[in-house]
């Protein structure tokens, strides 16, 4: 089984290589792409893989767009937190929607449903509906509304005791090695069980922006905006991270336009 991975965070890939590779050893993953551009482009130059895995949200823009552009004829299994394109991801060719962060046995479940649908010669030209009435309905239940309340405090571990930490006093939060760290204002660090897209879904985002694969930022924490090599941005978030926080070309005009309100 050939299979092309789309997918913007390298520690995601690696782990989502690792899953594939338990769930179904006699995979090949073909390449590994983090945009929509370079996968219309591969796409549309190699011909189609066994199945496709995906993240929804890409680095410049959603992997949906890319059904938008092509005419793609391999099954697709989407992986994403819950949020408004659940419902759109189903029409795209989709064997199934698993929610990050992806369990080697919801994996091994949708391969199966795969497996399964390939068995039906009439059924190889239309994929199949992978939602059930329940699960659509979870679906529905999870995508935003207008009263919508975001989270508001977070608790986390010091030592022994649980703090509750409000959203307000969040500084930024970061994603390395699998790990998501919450900075406060004052500086304090501590680990949450959070992905950087569960967050995105989570915190308000008129306060709250994902920067890049590694850093969601509230809004006083960016002080400065650096102009850098190939139209990227150099932020200076406080208090300072241990690296550096660069915008991609494709985010910095909608990171102008989040700071500018």
């Amino acid at each position: 089984m050939t299979v092309l991975l789309l997918e913007d965070e390298y520690p995601a890939a690696e782990r989502l290589q690792r899953l594939l590779l338990q769930a179904a050893p006699e995979a090949r993953v073909l390449a590994v792409l983090d945009s929509v551009s370079s996968a219309v482009y591969w796409l549309s130059t190699n011909p189609a893989p066994d199945l496709i895995l995906s993240d929804i949200q890409l680095a410049d823009g959603l992997s949906l767009e890319i059904f938008d552009q092509l005419i793609v004829r391999s099954p697709v299994i989407f992986t994403t937190a819950y949020d408004a394109y659940a419902i759109r991801a189903f029409k795209a060719n989709s064997v199934d929607y698993l929610l990050k962060p992806v369990k080697l046995a919801e994996l091994q479940a949708a391969l199966a449903k795969l497996r399964e649908w390939r068995a039906v010669p009439e059924a190889a030209s239309t994929p199949p509906a992978a939602e059930s009435a329940e699960r659509l309905e979870r679906l529905l239940d999870a995508l935003p509304r207008p009263d919508r309340q975001y989270k508001t405090r977070f608790l986390v571990r010091s030592g022994e005791q649980l703090l509750p930490v409000a959203a307000n006093q969040v500084a930024w939060f970061q994603s390395r090695h699998e790990t998501t760290t919450l900075a406060t204002a004052d500086n304090r660090r501590f680990v949450v069980d959070y992905t950087l897209e569960q967050l995105e879904n989570l915190l308000d985002p008129a306060q709250f922006f994902r920067l890049n694969r590694q850093f969601i930022a509230q809004l006083p924490a960016v002080q400065r905006l650096h102009p850098h090599f190939n139209g990227k941005l150099l932020l200076d978030l406080h208090p300072a991270p241990s690296e550096e926080v660069l915008v991609s070309r494709e985010k910095a005009a909608a990171v102008k336009s989040w700071l500018e309100g």
